[in-house]
């Protein structure tokens, strides 16, 4: 049986653009003399789509389109994913189609995903179909992590799923796959969504494997792409990738920032470069993903800003071709608390307040340039600072898209050497330094904690794995630096509750799986 895959890149209710790369994958496989064609889950409608969900005239539309695309399979069965609506509930289903005729509906069972619960509700389950013969299980979604349901004598398992990208997720993924393949007994051949909608970020990286756990087909990850794979046909023997956490992480974040600002219709970006390693790595994504000429900075050094931050930042200017302008704010900043000394009075000590009101500026500074020629900023902060509360609100912490967001510091020194692989982009100089925000004299990020290696280990066993303060201790860690983490990251969260939209990359990300109330007692 021979059967195409088409992983293809799909826009939340974008019907007519869907329904259109829908149908020409299906011509194609006919013309490849596949038997059946398979799409990802929600495929019709794009994912995920949220409360659009629940609207009744978002799943007519989908149906719609479904019944244009069964009239062109003829002489091909195939399986669509689409939102169908069951009694007064939506259920995530995949269409099966043959002989132009929607046949039936397999829904899915189990909601695990928590995007998906609030608006998905429980279906069936795995069901069997029949195409050229053969009897084949079909899973939605997360029906597959329960093997035992996919189990019956079937010559063929299919999944069609819309498996979200996280930090080595797609070797995990490939071993179950390969595991599962080989406990049935079985081929089993996997769909999956590839491009991004808002901070969500699917990788593809759809697969085949036969019964005997080995990849008959690998397709590539974050981007289209369309195979046709002979079942138990002889096949050349082909080895799993080898997958580099770091330039998957780049990959991935290049792939959500194109479908942000393509399938949005925005075209230019706009940000504050400080010669720092957080704007450094931003601007060479927005540089490599939009080009250059849409890509504006602005300098806005202080009184506190070194010689070499701004070289540094004028260095990357030159070496990126970005348009950049050069807007000092001492005098804005002295304008500013000189007009605040009589209700702060005139002994007040330097101090927050003080750093605050220069990244305060700054944002105000960015937002005007964004407004007035149309840019859409993108927010340079990293994940640790968001976990530690180092940010300021209306500050550093403006933008419409966080782009590492979701990336720990030390991995952001990671990316900015992948980008430098083939030659310096990023100063050396600037992965070099330490990091500072430079909001007052000779300010360093180590006067408060330690180095972000170790700082880091202790916020990912914190957020990821969700470790306990006394667990991370016995692992060897500080006592007085974990609990100073642990308060810093609780204390904050009114901040990650204000903060933009994040291109999401990690297992954890802030205010989607991880979700704490502002008001709380516990831990303190």
């Amino acid at each position: 049986m021979r059967i195409a895959i088409a992983q293809l890149n799909y826009t939340i209710g974008a019907f007519e653009n869907n329904k259109l790369k829908i149908m020409d994958a299906v011509q194609r496989a006919k013309a490849d003399g596949a038997d059946l064609v398979v799409f990802a889950e929600q495929s019709i409608s794009g994912a995920p789509a949220y409360d659009l969900l629940n609207k009744v005239n978002f799943l007519d539309l989908c149906e719609e389109a479904l019944v244009e695309i069964a009239a062109c399979c003829d002489g091909i069965s195939a399986l669509v994913g689409l939102p169908v609506q069951e009694g007064r509930w939506t259920v995530s289903a995949a269409a099966f189609i043959q002989n132009r005729k929607i046949v039936g509906y397999i829904t899915r069972k189990h909601i695990l995903q928590r995007d998906d619960a609030t608006f998905l509700y429980p279906g069936r389950g795995r069901e069997f179909i029949q195409v050229a013969g053969r009897k084949i299980a079909v899973v939605v979604g997360e029906d597959i992590m329960h093997p035992d349901e996919c189990s019956g004598c079937a010559d063929a398992v299919i999944n069609i799923g819309s498996s979200k990208y996280a930090r080595q997720r797609i070797e995990k993924r490939y071993d179950f796959f390969a595991g599962m393949a080989y406990r049935l007994g079985t081929d089993v051949v996997f769909v999956n969504q590839v491009g991004a909608n808002t901070d969500v970020i699917y990788d593809g990286s759809s697969a085949v494997f036969s019964a005997e756990g080995k990849p008959l087909a690998l397709l590539a990850g974050f981007e289209e792409d369309y195979r046709v794979v002979e079942l138990g046909g002889v096949h050349e023997p082909m080895e799993v990738p080898y997958q580099d956490k770091t330039r998957n992480v780049y990959r991935a974040i290049k792939l959500g920032l194109a479908d942000f600002f393509r399938k949005n219709g925005y075209s230019r970006a706009c940000l504050g470069l400080s010669g720092g390693i957080d704007s450094a790595v931003v601007a060479a994504l927005a540089v490599e993903v939009l080009g250059a000429e849409n890509v504006r900075v602005l300098l806005m050094p202080s009184q506190f800003s070194s010689d070499h931050s701004v070289e540094d930042a004028m260095q990357m200017v030159r070496t990126l071709g970005m348009q950049y302008d050069i807007v000092p704010i001492t005098d804005i900043y002295r304008s500013v608390v000189d007009s605040m000394n009589p209700v702060f009075g005139e002994d007040t000590e330097f101090g927050v307040t003080e750093e605050n009101i220069q990244a305060r500026i700054r944002g105000v500074l960015l937002m005007a340039l964004s407004n007035k020629f149309g840019h859409i900023l993108l927010n340079t902060s990293n994940k640790s600072e968001l976990a530690l509360g180092w940010g300021t609100l209306y500050g550093d912490h403006t933008g419409m898209l966080s782009v590492i967001g979701d990336v720990y510091k030390s991995e952001v020194f990671d990316i900015a050497r992948y980008i430098n692989r083939n030659g310096e982009v990023i100063p050396e100089n600037i992965l070099l330094k330490a990091p500072s925000a430079e909001l007052r004299p000779e300010q360093k990020d180590t006067d408060y904690l330690p180095p972000y290696d170790i700082t880091d280990s202790v916020i990912y066993r914190m957020i990821e794995e969700g470790q306990s303060r006394e667990e991370i201790i016995n692992a060897g860690f500080d006592a007085e630096v974990v609990h100073k983490i642990y308060a810093m990251i609780l204390r904050n969260e009114q901040k990650r509750k204000q903060f933009c939209p994040t291109l999401r990359v990690s297992t954890c990300p802030f205010g989607v799986l991880r979700v704490m109330p502002i008001t709380s007692k516990y831990g303190f």
